[in-house]
């Protein structure tokens, strides 16, 4: 397969390497407006035509698919483009800025049996296939939360707020471990540096009585990037930042019964052992690419697929909804 690459800043060499890398894959085409990123990308790949103008990949003849790495407002019309011209689209996370724009882009691929997949790398780390596994497995019973921390100082972005930027990671893990969609979101944060919220917090209700918080930050002193399953019959704490036992699995839990014959509440606690599983050791972002080249090859519909993008974007709609109204509950 030949690609093309639109927008070679902090996420798109990632992907040209490993496009470059795979036996099946080809970059030909780089594109990017900004001089420097162009000088960057010719020197670290001189035999790749490398341009100015994202037109110039879209409607090559000779580009199978496009890797759209370009900021969020411009997904829109280059993956609109894309598909237009008979590519099919790899696009960065988030996967538009509106959901009215996602399913006018799922319908025009399905309509010309084209291929979307959103960037969703999480999903292909080792500690997500084996926290799916424990979910789906039954390991944990019914779960209760997801919550999780991601902060750190900085990167501002100039576009978007923090929850468009970092909560994405989580709203695709979500997604992904918990089959139901959210009935409701809460989200409160606070503008401090720009015109975009800096730090806020996301709340979501889900089918189950099963709740998840998100926290996200720019402006953190330190980085933390820490999530916590909570299920009937066993927990979890999931550190991305460990270089060893980044899942730990507990044993622990409470389990309440009523005496009969009196209204009153009896609690055990539970706590047994701790174990961390081994984890596939892979490059997620490799086995993702690797992933939407057998997914375009073979036919196959991948699972971060147009419509894993659109719930994602439909969560994050209901969550700027409910931060202009200051955490007022918005309905899905």
């Amino acid at each position: 397969m030949n690609f093309g690459v639109i927008g070679y800043g902090y996420w798109g060499p990632n992907i040209v390497r490993n496009l470059t890398n795979l036996e099946d894959s080809r970059v030909v085409a780089i594109a990017d407006s900004d001089p420097s990123a162009r000088f960057r990308a010719q020197r670290a790949y001189p035999s790749v035509h490398v341009t100015p103008n994202a037109s110039d990949v879209v409607s090559s003849t000779t580009i199978d698919a496009v890797a759209i790495v370009s900021p969020v407002w411009t997904h829109y019309e280059l993956a609109k483009a894309a598909l237009k011209n008979g590519k099919h689209i790899f696009v960065e996370k988030p996967f538009t800025t509106s959901s009215a724009q996602a399913e006018e882009l799922i319908e025009l691929a399905l309509k010309r049996n084209l291929k979307i997949m959103v960037d969703h790398t999480f999903l292909f780390t080792g500690a997500v296939k084996k926290i799916s596994q424990l979910v789906n497995d039954g390991s944990l019973g019914n779960l209760y939360y997801y919550d999780s921390m991601r902060v750190n100082l900085g990167l501002l972005q100039h576009d978007v707020n923090v929850l468009w930027d970092l909560a994405p990671h989580d709203l695709s893990i979500m997604d992904y471990l918990i089959k139901d969609n959210p009935e409701a979101v809460v989200a409160t944060g606070e503008k401090h540096v720009n015109d975009y919220e800096d730090v806020a917090y996301m709340t979501l209700y889900f089918p189950g009585k099963i709740i998840a918080h998100i926290n996200v930050n720019w402006l953190s002193p330190v980085k933390v990037r820490t999530t916590l399953i909570g299920g009937e019959k066993q927990m979890l704490v999931w550190n991305d930042l460990e270089a060893d036992e980044k899942v730990r699995v507990y044993d622990r839990g409470v389990k309440t019964t009523t005496q009969e014959g009196l209204y009153k509440l009896l609690v055990n606690y539970r706590s047994g052992d701790m174990w961390a599983p081994r984890l596939e050791q892979v490059e997620a972002l490799r086995q993702e690419m690797l992933y939407f080249v057998d997914c375009v090859t073979s036919g196959q519909e991948p699972f971060n697929n147009g419509h894993a993008g659109l719930r994602v974007v439909k969560m994050l709609e209901a969550a700027t909804e409910s931060l202009s109204k200051r955490g007022d509950l918005v309905y899905l």
